[in-house]
């Protein structure tokens, strides 16, 4: 956005205004640094002890913690993101149809399982398959609880944005596939659908996410994701060390995502813009190349 929408939208800040603002930042610049700063010395022991680091140096640790740990958690969350997927276009059309025997359920179950906490999901998930043996190994039983608390949760999420996206079309979309004889059915699928996947198509990026941070609430139940395989790592001290190290990884694999989404974005954006030029470039055949003469 130029400097002049912005100032359109906002009243340019003064003098006083720009040095309360600079106050402001320099402040909270400063707070976080005194903040990190007492961090680090309150947890001098644990952070600042090489014996503890030393030990992301060694093969054994890569080999039999973090790797099979970061492993388990891709799993996870390529599998939630999978059938979530699908959970979310399959209940999303559903609350979208006309027929209110198809939409209120399905409303009912999308906004039910967006209003229950991934974790409570997924120990119920867990417990149901504890208190019924056979339906799943036993060493099963915490990944099949992770993926249906992730999948039934942001399927929910995904669900009410194919619904929002749809809903956020111009009326005439519907008009025009009526106008040309499409039923209401074939007008949301040939029509509706193709339009809303493509403009939520960053959110459904963003939720990506979503789905691979919650998978350390695994950690509850017992998964072996890469929270608690590097926990283990430290089965005598060096927590914090640990936790550092883990979020490190998350943030690296979730910005990972984020440029993916953003790029993602950039190309959609271009696309459209793109064919926006197209169609209004197109010359008109038999008038572009035509000399009228005034006297004619």
């Amino acid at each position: 956005m130029s400097a002049s929408n912005v100032s359109v939208i906002f009243d340019a800040p003064g003098p006083k205004g720009r040095v309360v603002s600079r106050v402001i930042g320099i402040g909270g610049i400063l707070l976080c640094i005194l903040l990190g700063a007492l961090a680090l010395y309150l947890l001098r022991n644990q952070i600042l002890n090489w014996d503890y680091w030393a030990r992301f140096f060694e093969p054994r640790s890569w080999t039999r913690f973090i790797l099979p740990g970061l492993w388990s958690t891709l799993k996870a969350a390529g599998v939630a993101v999978v059938l979530s997927i699908i959970f979310g276009l399959v209940f999303g059309v559903l609350r979208l149809s006309h027929l209110k025997v198809l939409s209120i359920p399905a409303g009912i179950v999308v906004e039910f399982f967006r209003a229950v906490p991934v974790l409570m999901m997924m120990l119920l998930g867990y417990y149901f398959l504890l208190y019924n043996p056979g339906i799943v190994a036993p060493n099963q039983m915490a990944f099949v609880g992770v993926v249906v608390g992730l999948t039934f949760y942001n399927g929910s999420v995904i669900a009410e944005l194919v619904r929002s996206g749809v809903h956020s079309l111009p009326k005439g979309q519907r008009e025009a596939g009526a106008a040309i004889g499409l039923t209401r059915n074939q007008t949301l699928f040939s029509v509706l659908l193709p339009q809303a996947v493509t403009a939520m198509l960053p959110s459904l990026l963003s939720q990506l996410v979503v789905v691979l941070k919650d998978t350390a609430l695994g950690y509850i139940i017992t998964y072996p994701d890469l929270l608690r395989s590097v926990q283990n790592l430290f089965p005598s001290g060096g927590v914090m060390v640990a936790l550092l190290f883990a979020a490190g990884v998350y943030i690296i694999l979730n910005y990972g995502l984020t440029l993916f989404a953003s790029w993602v974005e950039r190309r959609l954006r271009v696309r459209r813009a793109g064919k926006s030029v197209g169609v209004g470039a197109v010359p008109v055949r038999g008038i572009a190349n035509t000399n009228i003469r005034p006297d004619a």
